[in-house]
């Protein structure tokens, strides 16, 4: 029993490690990756190479499945250039799998030393980022360790020895408990390694194992089938393609086991290696014969899956009219529309964070966690329409527009990745201890935030309009945010200093959010700084101003 705990815990932590390093690229390089993707459609092979490439990152094919399908879904990408970036996908987790076969035990260590260094030290930035990458890589190295470590034993089991002595008869059933096995540990990788350690011990036919690798590739596509579930219509027909071609390549290589286990003897002999390199020759294989068809699959799909997208529609893109781009003013029009329908969203982000910090309640934290999805979607969809305006055809005005557009886009959308964090430092320090804040906190935090939705606002207003009074005014409010802060923090340690219990028991998730919110309102005020430098009432990133100008339109803002 204790073996078996071993073995699980392994595969446990490979999956944890895989996960750690998709979310730390995706972090770092999301939205090039995301550019990647988008933009390397302009043939099969290009799209191919950028499947591969993307996969190899982030180490997990099922991500680039739920990338490339919201793309889809948003009408950003047709479904036969996706299934191309799939057929890459699916030979970039082959190829990591050859990595991971290799012996890097000595590897494991050095990467979690950096990684811890990198992660503490600079946290929430870039290269604390980088950290829990390098931090997800050595636990991936550290878990196939554990898992060789404990399959030894296993796999010289009499038990373990009768029970996969059944795997010997019929291939297809082989391939089906593959799958399955696959689906239940969510990893292919992990399963190809196992079968391939089955192998090496002897406790499996080479044949039988190259079925199981078969049964892991379609279980690998059943589960990224399962992950997009609740995508529109358009965007499950490339999972349902990607599943498609592997049931395809499964029923094809099936007959043909023998075969190439000939073959891949010929390379080596080795038992695990030659699992290994099946695994890649079939996703190769696959490739290659499925690149030049993807137009069809993709017809294939469309008519399983009819219909158009039945998501959120609200979500969606609406102001982004291709049929714009040939004329710059107006698709600038256009992308400055969509961008106040990210700060709708940000702004109703704000109005439930308040709500989750005065109710603690968990679905709402969740379902506001999921509208910086959203979020990320049109902010997504906005980026990749500015970059096809002809830049040459701006004058400077209108360059001048397309920056403030991209500049306010990539405020809104950093502030959605603040409302999300605030909101989980809630859910693990407040929620989860069913902790409240004392009412005096409360009061304060609420002032605080209805002045930022207050500035959100003002800064949209700001961007439409460029008025120069409201952008002053922004400004103003900007330096006196600082002070709010500073007075607040000093009210909170002054609750603290008395033994205020609720207080006590929310100090560090107290001073965060004040620090958050603070961040918060910079970002929309930052709007204000292309009207002010137009104006010439800008130095330096100041703005010239008499001070008692800025003490009245503080005044006014109130």
């Amino acid at each position: 029993m204790g073996v078996l705990l071993h073995l699980l815990s392994g595969v446990a932590l490979l999956i944890w490690g895989t996960n750690i390093v998709k979310v730390g690229i995706l972090r770092v390089y999301g939205a090039n990756l995301r550019h990647v993707l988008s933009v390397s459609v302009s043939n099969r092979f290009a799209a191919f190479l950028a499947g591969v490439g993307v996969t190899g990152l982030v180490q997990s094919s099922n991500a680039t499945a739920v990338i490339v399908s919201s793309f889809v879904g948003q009408g950003l990408i047709a479904v036969a250039p996706a299934l191309a970036i799939m057929l890459g996908a699916n030979v970039g987790t082959a190829l990591m799998v050859q990595v991971f076969s290799l012996d890097l035990s000595w590897l494991s260590p050095l990467l979690i030393f950096i990684g811890v260094i990198l992660h503490l030290s600079w946290k929430g930035s870039k290269a604390g980022h980088v950290g829990r990458v390098l931090i997800g890589l050595g636990l991936i190295t550290l878990a196939l360790e554990l898992i060789s470590i404990a399959t030894r034993p296993v796999v010289q089991a009499a038990g373990v020895k009768v029970l996969f002595s059944t795997l010997t008869g019929d291939a297809a059933l082989d391939m089906l408990i593959g799958a399955v096995l696959t689906i239940l540990c969510y990893s292919s990788l992990a399963m190809v390694l196992f079968c391939g350690a089955l192998a090496s011990a002897g406790v499996v036919s080479i044949h039988v194992a190259m079925a199981l690798v078969l049964g892991a590739n379609l279980g690998s596509g059943i589960s990224a089938l399962m992950s997009t579930s609740g995508n529109n219509q358009p965007g499950k027909r490339v999972t349902l393609g990607n599943l498609l071609s592997r049931l395809l390549g499964c029923v094809i290589a099936l007959p043909l086991l023998t075969k190439a286990e000939e073959l891949l003897a010929l390379v080596g002999s080795e038992p695990q290696r030659m699992i290994v390199n099946f695994h890649l020759l079939f996703n190769v294989a696959l490739a290659l014969l499925l690149l030049g068809a993807t137009a069809p699959l993709a017809r294939l799909c469309e008519a399983i899956l009819p219909g158009r997208n039945t998501g959120d529609s609200q979500v969606t893109p609406r102001h982004l009219d291709p049929a714009a781009l040939s004329t710059p003013t107006l698709a600038l029009s256009n992308a400055a529309r969509e961008v106040l329908r990210i700060g709708d969203r940000v702004e109703q982000m704000l109005d439930n964070l308040l709500r989750v910090l005065r109710t603690n309640d968990l679905k709402l934290a969740n379902a506001t966690c999921r509208i910086d999805n959203e979020v990320d979607d049109l902010y997504t969809a906005i980026k990749l329409y500015l970059t096809q305006i002809s830049t040459e055809a701006l004058d400077e005005h209108d360059g001048e527009r397309w920056t403030e557009i991209i500049s306010l886009t990539i405020n809104l959308e950093h502030a959605g990745d603040l409302i999300e964090r605030v909101i989980v430092d809630t859910k693990e320090k407040k929620i989860a201890h069913n902790l409240s804040f004392s009412e005096a906190g409360m009061q304060e935090i609420a002032e605080m935030h209805a002045r930022v939705v207050a500035n959100l606002r003002l800064g949209l207003s700001v961007f439409l309009t460029g008025d120069l009074r409201s952008a002053q005014q922004l400004m103003a409010e900007k330096a006196a945010f600082r002070d709010l802060e500073r007075d607040l923090s000093r009210s909170h340690l002054q609750r603290v200093a008395v033994q205020t219990v609720e207080s006590i028991e929310t100090s560090s998730l107290h001073l965060d959010l004040i620090a958050e919110l603070k961040r918060l309102n910079s970002l929309f005020c930052s709007t204000a700084y292309p009207v002010l430098e137009r104006a010439g009432m800008m130095n330096r990133s100041r703005m010239k101003e008499d001070p008692e100008e800025k003490v009245a339109a503080v005044a006014g803002a109130r």
